[in-house]
């Protein structure tokens, strides 16, 4: 069967692929069709999965008020949200990465970030609000932003992806749920269409355009293993289990040049009594275990294992949660008093949301822990006994010095007369006022880094010698190159839309030229 009235065809139905339709009907095309492979319920992809943080360069509280829908003017007047320049976004991208990173794609990304959540907010409708639930903590009455991200949507990934499928509607772009794409039409040296999977036939949608937004392999447990090594098949799914890597083997099939960190990937701090298959749409991204800086983190041998104070978790998480998969049987436990389970993200920590063991004393805690996974108590109760010693010296030695979860406050482990081999560089508090909290977390997988490469300026796919192939364009996790190893924290939906805008703007005007 062969269909060949589509002036684009979108690969991928989440928050990439819906950028990258409506850029493109935006632009004039008529006939944009989306193929998912995923059945209608697990529409989104893995953008439904997430928290809808979005992060962005912008001027300040100021620049952002225009788009949120949650700041009267009376309580402007108590928030703080500092500048994130350019420079603060491309610097936290590359160093994060080791430089590793195509400075010209993470450049181009960043440049385009505030005009792209413009975008979002004005023609798609996106609800963005600040996000004082999860980027602000409320410091001598106001509420103090941290970590360069002050923006999130309405509902999380499930808000951002109702104001995608209204915008969709609107625009009357179609979408084929349950229609995996097989294979690429490449005739002459150009992408003439695909073939998808409908209704158990074949289907070859012809257009002049293809779009690829169909995620990575992070679902597939035979390429975990296969690019990433033995220890990852431990790791469990955050989002959609349809992410399986089709879209790198069809653009490889047809010459596309892979790059890209193909041992890295977006992994978190995630709840260990989760499916090891699947993200749950009903907690969604309320598994995420992000609270660790405000305590403790050991494994099951009862050892601390990273420094949980290192920086702001926006910037620790991906690489804490990849922590996690290199202990003893890939689990651990994040430990904390009385005086930090307040700090707890209610979505995170609640009651009803997690599996919570909390006992009167830290020795009970230790016993109950046991019940849990823990192997060695009285390591355990040695490394908690440690770690509030090196607290208390170097309180000792810095009076001065107090806590402050919204910004980095020095407090740490490390005076003259004590260190600890991993130290804790920030918001070191003592463990040792009751109740005391734990909680058991493994490694949870988002998406991989290693992908396809790109032209920045147009999304377009290029081949293994660096050309151009032409109809064939990439954005989404698809896109190579741009993270290397560790990863800042909301910035994976923005590039997304950046370069979804600009694969639509690329697959209209090649829509233009060709059918007119």
């Amino acid at each position: 069967m062969k269909l060949t009235d589509f002036d684009c065809v979108v690969v991928g139905g989440g928050h990439a692929g819906a950028s990258a339709a409506l850029a493109t009907a935006e632009s004039g095309c008529k006939n944009v069709l989306i193929v998912e492979k995923a059945p209608e319920e697990w529409v989104g992809g893995n953008s439904y999965f997430t928290a809808g943080a979005f992060r962005t360069l912008h001027d300040g509280l100021p620049d952002l008020l225009s788009i949120v829908r949650n700041v009267t003017p009376e309580q402007a007047q108590k928030i703080d949200v500092e500048p994130y320049s350019l420079d603060d976004f491309f610097g936290d991208i590359m160093c994060l990465g080791d430089n590793k990173p195509d400075a010209v794609l993470v450049e181009t990304m960043v440049h385009h970030s505030r005009d792209a959540i413009e975008w979002l907010a004005r023609v798609v409708d996106v609800p963005f609000m600040l996000s004082f639930h999860r980027q602000a903590y409320e410091v001598d009455g106001r509420q103090k932003f941290w970590g360069g991200v002050a923006l999130s949507v309405e509902g999380g990934g499930k808000g951002l992806i109702d104001a995608d499928m209204e915008a969709l509607k609107k625009a009357g772009v179609n979408i084929w749920f349950n229609t995996p794409a097989v294979q690429l039409i490449y005739e002459r040296g150009e992408v003439t269409g695909v073939v998808v999977r409908k209704d158990g036939q074949e289907v070859s949608l012809g257009a002049p355009s293809v779009i690829l937004a169909c995620g990575g392999y992070e679902a597939s447990v035979e390429l975990r293993m296969k690019n990433m090594g033995a220890g990852w098949e431990k790791a469990r799914v955050r989002g959609t289990p349809f992410n399986t890597g089709d879209g790198i083997s069809m653009a490889q099939a047809v010459g596309a040049k892979l790059v890209g960190d193909w041992l890295g990937c977006h992994s978190t701090c995630w709840d260990a009594n989760a499916s090891a298959d699947a993200g749950d749409r009903k907690l969604n991204n309320q598994l995420t275990k992000n609270g660790y800086p405000l305590g403790i983190m050991v494994n099951i041998d009862g050892g601390r294992f990273v420094d949980e104070g290192e920086d702001f978790r926006n910037y620790t998480y991906a690489r804490c949660g990849k922590a996690i998969l290199s202990q003893p049987e890939g689990f651990a436990f994040q430990v904390w008093d009385a005086n930090m389970t307040p700090f707890l993200r209610k979505e995170e920590y609640g009651d009803g949301v997690v599996e919570k063991i909390i006992a009167s004393s830290i020795e009970e805690l230790a016993d109950q822990m046991m019940k849990h996974g823990l192997r060695d108590n009285a390591r355990f109760l040695e490394t908690v006994g440690e770690y509030n010693s090196a607290v208390s010296q170097y309180r000792l030695e810095n009076p001065n010095l107090r806590w402050d979860p919204a910004v980095k406050d020095g407090l740490s482990t490390q005076s003259s007369t004590k260190s600890l081999a991993v130290p804790k560089s920030n918001w070191a508090m003592p463990v040792d006022t009751a109740p005391f909290l734990a909680v058991k977390v493994a490694c949870g997988i988002t998406f991989t880094f290693g992908g396809l490469a790109i032209d920045p300026e147009t999304a377009g796919v290029l081949s293994e010698v660096g050309q151009p192939i032409p109809g064939l364009f990439c954005t989404g996790e698809l896109v190579g190159n741009l993270y290397y190893s560790n990863y800042p924290g909301a910035s994976g939906l923005t590039a997304g839309t950046v370069f979804g805008r600009k694969a639509g703007l690329r697959a209209a005007k090649r829509a233009r030229e060709i059918i007119n």
